[in-house]
């Protein structure tokens, strides 16, 4: 077979059409000199705020600052608890270390790669403060299931939505069904910028408020400080980019899903096994993961082709070596078996049919 040239996501390819558009609206930044919390950023929080159905939409520097931020604006603190997944990239469980809590594992659903809500109450205690799950590839985890335990505990609920913009569960966007949802806009994400950037959204006036004060210093008055805060602020140019990209969200994330489709159209029958939806949301496939026992022989002859692959997560966070002291003695079976089968494949609007038969092709043949 010949030698190919995929990539994981083509941002060369899709920058190459929106060109125009950015440079012009980069040019504008550039001549109006305005590169801090300027009228871009501004913009893109009503419109993100707009497009999820919430009353505020906060910047910020990154998905982990996102993250951090939203737990310190919802009173997560020192000998707190946040229970969350063990199969996520490890900003997820950083975030709750950066304000002294403890992240406390709960394992995946097989099926969905998500948090098994039918485990969180057993690892609820009296230092439990919040519940953090992740919409794990584009799809949201049982946040019906998660209400109603959080409701039952007094807990929070912070939504890790780094890889599901867009995604909809119970008619509601992506991190807008909890406390507050926390955004990425790292280049790969199905909305990414052109370097760092992250986004908090949320409902609630006070919280909003907190982490609009602990993104720029502590400040809520220029030059007046209430408490020790961070520089964690949304760049005005990444604000530009990621203007242009939501307004062809729903349209960048149609087609990841029509392509999605196409490929688990040509497993039937394989002993590959496609990614599952459990039909209670919309997915966004910001990664297409398919698992197999032959994986590594499938991530090899996807290599050797020159078709781009990558393994999310090949460690389960209560098995790095970070984590490994403290959790030595928890088993988590499923993220455990999961991460030595998964491989994700090449996953972006533009990709063409023909090289999805490509990739598909040359994936059936490792197996």
């Amino acid at each position: 077979m010949s030698k190919l040239n995929i990539p994981m996501v083509d941002l060369k390819g899709q920058y190459q059409t929106l060109k125009q558009e950015i440079d012009n609206g980069i040019q504008d930044v550039l001549n109006a000199t305005s590169f801090i919390l300027g009228p871009n950023v501004q913009a893109l929080e009503k419109e993100v705020a707009d497009y999820c159905g919430v009353k505020h939409a906060i910047g910020v520097a990154s998905g982990t600052d996102a993250l951090h931020l939203a737990l310190l604006a919802a009173g997560i603190g020192p000998g707190d608890e946040v229970i969350t997944t063990p199969f996520t990239f490890i900003a997820t469980a950083e975030a709750i270390a950066y304000v002294g809590a403890k992240p406390v594992f709960v394992d995946i659903h097989p099926d969905t790669f998500n948090i098994d809500a039918s485990l969180i109450e057993a690892a609820i205690t009296d230092k439990t403060k919040a519940v953090l799950p992740v919409h794990m590839f584009g799809q949201s985890a049982d946040m019906d299931s998660i209400a109603d335990i959080c409701k039952k505990h007094k807990l929070k609920i912070i939504e890790d939505c780094a890889q599901s913009f867009g995604a909809e569960y119970a008619g509601k966007k992506s991190g807008a069904y909890g406390d507050l949802g926390c955004f990425s806009f790292f280049p790969s994400k199905n909305l990414g910028c052109y370097g760092d950037g992250g986004m908090v959204i949320t409902n609630d006036d006070a919280m909003a408020e907190n982490v609009r004060m602990y993104r720029n210093h502590g400040s809520k008055v220029r030059y007046y400080h209430s408490c020790i805060g961070y520089n964690s602020r949304l760049d005005e140019m990444q604000a530009v980019i990621l203007r242009v990209k939501l307004k062809r969200i729903d349209e960048y994330n149609t087609n990841r899903y029509n392509n999605a489709q196409a490929y688990t159209s040509k497993l039937k029958g394989s002993t590959i096994t496609a990614p599952f939806e459990d039909g209670k949301g919309s997915h966004v496939y910001h990664q297409y993961t398919i698992m197999s026992d032959k994986r590594d022989a499938i991530h090899q002859a996807l290599t050797d082709r020159g078709i781009a692959s990558a393994v999310y997560y090949p460690v389960p966070l209560h098995r790095q070596e970070v984590f490994a002291e403290d959790y030595k003695d928890i088993s988590l079976p499923n993220a455990e078996a999961v991460s030595e089968k998964v491989v994700s494949l090449p996953m972006f609007p533009e990709l063409r049919r023909e090289q999805i038969e490509q990739i598909m092709e040359t994936v059936l043949s490792a197996i």
